[in-house]
């Protein structure tokens, strides 16, 4: 791969990731989170910032001795005593990077240093010559870069390179900058700096506006060759470039960014889910890539499309980021195409029309009571109306309120047809189904034994669709009853009277033998 082509991917996860509050990763989890990085084929590790803590020193000594194909690197501020404590975490690697830096803006130099711009000067050469005894890959930092004045930038990047520096990045600290801007940055530096030649120019890019990404990938076409960037966009206040997007915009418009990164992007989704686990940041649903909506489908319309040509609304597959497949999201906005292609994937094949109708319906109001509606959901409507389609039912509900409480005894008041008349009953009984159960028995009277009552929650959640199982006996013949509802009251009832209608087509079916046996009899 040409040079100019290679896009270096330097992660700093877990040192700037790790400084968002209350991001703390362990030990165990940092070197978990570094081999998955390894594999993930990340350029240039940043392990941590060794002078911060013993805790960070520890982490990136262990990190530097597992990584077999990314560089580790330590973070130093300009003194000495960061790049030897840098230097002493990272000497167990084969290669190494120390990324040192220093403030350029006005108001950093003025507020933060307190100290010059010949003071600031003088340092660079300094603590840029004394990293670059302990390893040839330097890479210096003019922090807060998008507030420095051009010509001083431009002055303090060409004297860390003849420092020794090999990486120039320039860092938009505070998020401030936008990507007409940032490429003009780039393109001075690039234009003015004489020996730029001899180092890779870098973007470190935060999120304040909500331009990190845009303002990385706008560096990369005006000349940069390495981003900086976090899984999940994770870093200090509102983050950092999110790898995952930079990444996946590369690849994904090759035609306007021509570039390649050695970044395995099957790996992302897995990146993303151990980062998140490991810092207790959850991954926003709506995220690019990796969230968990980033290809799931509710809209009818946009459903219709991906069942026809999933290009018409997916521009990358869920595959290349490491995620199993579309999702077609049932819900309130699904249409009659995705519900019935999802009723094929269940191994409803050969449902009729009249089903699939009388399914969608109820499918379409559940979906106006429950946020999520699941495979489960699903089945549960096509069983229900499976039962229902049956066009010997001689009872059907046609309305039902029930009374609950404490003090009083529960009461029903239901309405059905029978056999085409409409009835109505109230009945109090131990309870409200023992209520619901004693109506139907007075609209339509009948003599059975309850063998079975249960009910299961299809779903979780306070809103999961309750079925219902009824079976009843009669005469040694039984049957079952099967309802699902949100309301577990509406889904007892349903259940009861479908096992009711069960019994009376065996009925039916069962008189004209007994005839014909009877008719047998008296001919003998």
């Amino acid at each position: 791969m040409a040079k100019k082509d290679k896009i270096f991917i330097f992660d700093t996860t877990l040192r700037d990731g790790e400084q968002s509050p209350g991001a703390s990763m362990s030990l165990e989890e940092k070197i978990q989170i570094s081999r998955v990085f390894d594999d993930l084929g990340v350029d240039i590790i940043e392990a941590g910032f060794p002078i911060a803590s013993p805790g960070d020193f520890e982490a990136v000594s262990a990190i530097s001795k597992v990584l077999k194909k990314s560089i580790p690197c330590g973070l130093a501020r300009h003194l000495k005593k960061d790049i030897d404590r840098c230097y002493e975490a990272l000497k167990h690697a084969s290669r190494f990077r120390i990324h040192t830096f220093i403030s350029t803006s006005p108001l950093h130099m003025k507020h933060k240093l307190n100290m010059t711009t010949e003071q600031v000067y003088d340092s660079i050469k300094e603590h840029v010559t004394y990293a670059r005894n302990f390893t040839d890959d330097v890479e210096w930092s003019c922090e807060d870069g998008t507030r420095t004045d051009m010509d001083y930038m431009c002055k303090t990047v060409e004297l860390a390179i003849k420092s020794g520096a090999n990486t120039i990045n320039i860092p938009d600290t505070v998020g401030y900058t936008v990507p007409s801007e940032f490429t003009k940055i780039i393109e001075t530096i690039l234009n003015k700096v004489p020996n730029i030649d001899k180092a890779i120019l870098s973007t470190h890019c935060h999120n304040d506006l909500g331009l990190a990404v845009a303002n990385s990938l706008a560096g990369l076409q005006a000349g940069a060759r390495q981003i900086e960037c976090t899984i999940n966009g994770i870093g200090e206040r509102a983050g950092n470039a999110a790898l995952e997007e930079v990444v996946m915009a590369i690849r994904t418009r090759n035609d306007l960014m021509p570039y390649e990164t050695g970044i395995n992007t099957k790996l992302l989704s897995k990146a993303s889910k151990l980062v998140s686990n490991a810092t207790g940041f959850p991954v926003q649903f709506n995220k690019a890539i990796v969230g968990k909506n980033a290809f799931a489908h509710e809209s009818g319309i946009h459903q219709d499309g991906m069942l026809k040509n999933r290009n018409t609304y997916e521009i990358m597959t869920p595959e290349s980021v490491g995620v199993k497949q579309t999702s077609l999201v049932m819900g309130k906005h699904s249409g009659r195409h995705a519900f019935k292609d999802k009723l094929i994937s269940l191994g409803y094949a050969d449902l009729t029309d009249d089903i699939i109708e009388n399914a969608f319906g109820k499918f379409k109001v559940l979906a106006d009571k429950k946020k999520h509606v699941y495979d489960e959901d699903i089945t549960a409507l096509v069983d229900d109306s499976l039962v229902l389609d049956n066009k010997a039912n001689n009872l059907v509900l046609k309305s039902l309120k029930v009374f609950a409480g404490t003090g009083e005894p529960q009461r029903a008041e239901m309405t059905l047809d029978v056999n085409g008349q409409i009835k109505s009953s109230s009945e109090t009984g131990d309870g409200p189904v023992d209520a619901i159960f004693k109506c139907i028995k007075s609209l339509y009277p009948h003599d059975v034994n309850l063998q079975l009552y249960q009910v299961h929650a299809v779903t979780e959640g306070t809103d999961a669709q309750a079925t219902v199982s009824v079976r009843i006996e009669e005469n040694g013949k039984t049957t079952v009853g099967q309802a699902a509802d949100t309301d577990t009251l509406v889904a007892s009832a349903n259940a009861y009277i479908a096992a009711l209608n069960k019994m009376i087509l065996k009925r039916e079916k069962t008189a004209p033998m007994m005839e014909q046996q009877e008719e047998k009899m008296r001919g003998i």
